[in-house]
């Protein structure tokens, strides 16, 4: 049997960490500028390279490509400031923790992709206990692209040096909230688990293609089923 690599989103998929990325934009584009930050779209789903041209666009930056790199310092410059916050004000969702111990001891390989720089994932998820059974290093952070879809490339090959195994196709599995998440594993030839503990419904993730939808995590054999494809949807 393959080796499985499951690629976790952190908002609203493992955690709810109470607003602290928007609150971090907010401090480094003060930082670097010296004015409050105009305001991005909708961040779900989205990459932080994304929301953050966009918002050195709206704020006319002269060629805002070229700071993405800069802006991106100075939010993981403060993250770890943050960990105060998420230890009293963010909680884990239902069930996360349990799959995750559950899937360790299954042998599968599990990081994250995550629309987050890699400082403000860790400081959404160390202070709330939820880094023990993620490999880190074989990631994909939202830094790297604004396109999601390129982290799952990303990802794969960091986890095949690692661990000298192929995770191509349904090999590997992401599970996350919104439709852009399983847009990614589509685009990719990847598993796509959706979550409906963010703002999207279980229909609209169905819709949008996952393979299996979840309601929440709360039920480890359920959710155990729909990564190993084994659910019946």
């Amino acid at each position: 049997m393959r080796r499985l690599l499951v690629l976790w989103d952190v908002d609203y998929t493992l955690v709810d960490s109470d607003g602290i990325g928007r609150q971090l934009y907010q401090t480094a584009f003060t930082e670097m500028f010296g004015r409050p930050m105009p305001q991005p779209g909708p961040m779900s789903g989205r990459t932080d390279r994304a929301i953050a041209l966009e918002v050195l666009t709206l704020a006319a930056v002269p060629q805002p490509e070229r700071a993405v790199d800069a802006f991106h310092g100075r939010m993981a410059a403060h993250a770890a400031e943050l960990a105060g916050v998420v230890a009293e004000r963010g909680r884990v969702l239902p069930g996360a923790a349990d799959v995750m111990a559950t899937l360790a001891r299954r042998d599968v390989v599990q990081s994250l992709l995550t629309g987050n720089i890699r400082p403000l994932a860790e400081v959404k998820l160390g202070p709330l206990g939820l880094t023990r059974h993620l490999d880190l290093a074989v990631g994909a952070y939202g830094d790297a692209h604004e396109v999601r879809a390129e982290l799952v490339h990303l990802a794969r090959t960091r986890a095949a040096l690692a661990y000298g195994a192929d995770f191509g196709g349904a090999a590997t599995v992401l599970i996350g909230d919104t439709p852009l998440d399983v847009g990614a594993a589509l685009a990719t030839g990847a598993r796509a688990v959706g979550v409906a503990t963010g703002q999207f419904t279980e229909a609209e993730l169905a819709v949008s293609g996952a393979h299996a939808v979840l309601r929440d995590l709360a039920d480890t054999g359920q959710v155990l089923a729909a990564v190993l494809g084994t659910d019946q949807l």
